[in-house]
């Protein structure tokens, strides 16, 4: 008889193992239900703040596009372009851990810095325009990791669930129809040995 490739002794040996193995196949199950849990949990109120964030981003975005038409329409595309900063916005994610799994936990938006020799925008309404999408970026980049920690939870979470079928639908009913078998056995030849035991008696009172 084997578990798992390997070679069950018979008798009472196989059976211990047989039992141990049983048992850390439950225990495995069981934690392994618990990390789904908290990982679906997890990615919930992650989906959650994605969805947020992404109402959010829209409408700031969408106000960022209105101050811009009038922007434009006052000043021209002329104006538009020496509006634009020269420096370039960065990001900085910090990650986390959860049940072995890395996901941006935080994010920092630091936007284009205008130096004082760069022009300003040369009206009211491409000001505001600068600021709503400054605001509009820092939202984009704010659902981005929302977004990408639900996608990195759910894809741990879909894993975790298929190694706790592969346990309850497969391998722990092997090792429980293996141990089950094994009993058995032992049950039968415990039974043989008895009435041997009883056949030798016999024969030596008669």
């Amino acid at each position: 008889m084997s578990v798992h490739g390997r070679r069950v002794p018979a008798g009472r040996a196989g059976r211990l193992r047989l039992r141990r193995s049983l048992a850390g196949a439950l225990r495995g199950a069981d934690l392994l239900e618990r990390k789904a849990r908290l990982l679906l949990d997890r990615e919930c109120a992650e989906r959650r703040a994605a969805e947020e964030a992404g109402l959010v981003w829209r409408n700031r975005l969408a106000e960022a596009d209105s101050w811009l038409v009038r922007g434009v329409m006052l000043g021209g595309e002329r104006a538009l372009a020496e509006a634009v900063p020269a420096g370039r916005a960065s990001i900085e994610v910090r990650w986390d851990a959860l049940m072995g799994v890395r996901h941006p936990a935080a994010m920092a938006w630091t936007g284009p810095v205008r130096s004082p020799t760069e022009p300003t925008p040369p009206n009211t309404a491409l000001a505001h325009a600068e600021t709503a999408y400054r605001a509009a970026v820092s939202a984009a980049a704010e659902h981005a990791r929302h977004q990408a920690a639900t996608d990195l939870l759910a894809a741990e979470a879909e894993r975790t669930r298929q190694r706790v079928r592969a346990l309850r639908r497969h391998w722990i009913p092997r090792l429980r129809s293996e141990l089950t078998a094994v009993e058995l056995a032992l049950e039968e030849a415990e039974h043989e040995e008895a009435v041997r035991r009883g056949w030798a008696a016999a024969r030596r009172a008669g």
